[in-house]
């Protein structure tokens, strides 16, 4: 699991690092004048590593043949992610109706058995993003939120458009809800997550299992449904862009011009972005979908679906905690080795984590049903 970076990779993380312990005045003068949109400030290491970007990135991926933009986002992960230690960190193959899907497990030295899971699918727009991209997040909220967490390598479009990353999430999730015992986690305590598509998969499989729950009713076959969802500025609407895409469409570390290039490469007909699995905010109930803990990023294109589908789940009636990070930007959470901004938000989620997760485990009988 160790990649070889090369220099130039190696001296940006460097500095991305160095850049975060300068005093404050000095990343003041690097990132020059406080931006403030709709009434929020960004936050300053926000502000520096967008300025550090610009400087190291030429291109962005959009505009790049695909196995380059894919390699930059991997490339950007490593610089500004950190590698927290986890005890236990295996590589896993879960199989689907087409064959099967890497995934990782990772599990802190503290945790008990059977443990609270989280099934956490990596974000890049369906297209981008692999193991390596959700790697710091997985790391740190596996040690701070005392569970397991197993990353999934889905499908990725163009080559598998759209619903084949869905299928996946849904193959996973229950995956590792019937293989429990093999994973020491406890059946009753298995959450999905994920960040931007990651997160929009993770609301899918909570509406797709909570139908399939309600049909299977009155048939002897029960359906696992998660525990919780965690949904990090996810994707909830593609069928139309909010307010927030005219606040945030450029100059940030997703535009609206991306979202297009991701919309494109997901959906093999436009029409079907008013399909749920794809906009799960156009879904018609999701009065039993799973307990959601919904954080969005205040510099982002994706904010105001983000907060319609928190409030839609609260309307219906779901236990929803919707947190706004008011000074960051699009999938800074990743950004674990630079500035304290992303371990804020973190730790933050992996004490909902603990709440909706980890505090369930010891619920369920030997037989794995729930007491």
């Amino acid at each position: 699991m160790t990649d070889v970076h090369p220099l130039p990779e190696r001296l940006a993380r460097h500095a991305a690092r160095g850049l975060g312990r300068l005093p404050t005045a000095v990343k003041r003068a690097i990132a020059g004048r406080p931006v403030t949109v709709d009434g929020q400030v960004m936050d300053l290491d926000a502000q520096v590593g967008m300025r550090l970007l610009g400087l190291a990135v030429s291109k962005t991926f959009e505009s790049l043949p695909l196995a380059e933009g894919r390699a930059q986002i991997v490339s950007e992960a490593w610089i500004f992610g950190d590698e927290l230690p986890v005890e236990e960190i295996r590589d896993l193959t879960i199989p689907t109706r087409e064959g099967g899907i890497a995934a990782r497990l990772y599990r802190p030295a503290d945790v008990r058995r059977p443990s609270a899971a989280l099934v956490y699918f990596h974000g890049g727009g369906w297209v981008l993003g692999d193991l390596r991209t959700s790697d710091a997040v997985a790391r740190f909220l596996a040690r701070h939120a005392s569970l397991t967490v197993i990353a999934v390598d889905y499908r990725l479009a163009p080559e598998n458009p759209f619903p084949a990353a869905v299928d996946d999430a849904l193959a996973a999730f229950a995956h590792v809800v019937e293989h429990a015992e093999e994973y020491g986690v406890d059946p009753a305590a298995v959450g999905v997550g994920g960040e931007s598509a990651g997160g929009n998969l993770a609301a899918v499989v909570a509406l797709e299992t909570a139908r399939r729950a309600r049909e299977a009713v009155s048939s002897a076959a029960a359906t696992p449904v998660p525990a919780m969802q965690l949904l990090l500025m996810p994707v909830t609407d593609l069928s139309r862009k909010h307010r927030s895409y005219e606040l945030f469409g450029t100059g940030l570390f997703l535009t609206e011009a991306q979202m297009d290039w991701y919309k494109a490469h997901y959906l093999p007909d436009p029409e079907l972005a008013t399909d749920p699995r794809v906009s799960p905010l156009l879904a018609e109930d999701v009065h039993d979908v799973a307990p959601a803990y919904v954080v969005v990023a205040g510099f982002d294109v994706l904010r105001d679906e983000g907060e319609a589908y928190a409030h839609k789940l609260r309307d219906a009636g779901v236990p929803a905690v919707l947190r706004r990070h008011g000074g960051i930007t699009h999938s800074m959470v990743n950004a674990t080795g630079v500035g304290s901004a992303a371990r804020t938000v973190l730790l933050e989620v992996a004490g909902a984590l603990r709440m909706g997760l980890t505090s369930r485990t010891g619920l369920t009988t030997p037989e794995g049903k729930a007491r």
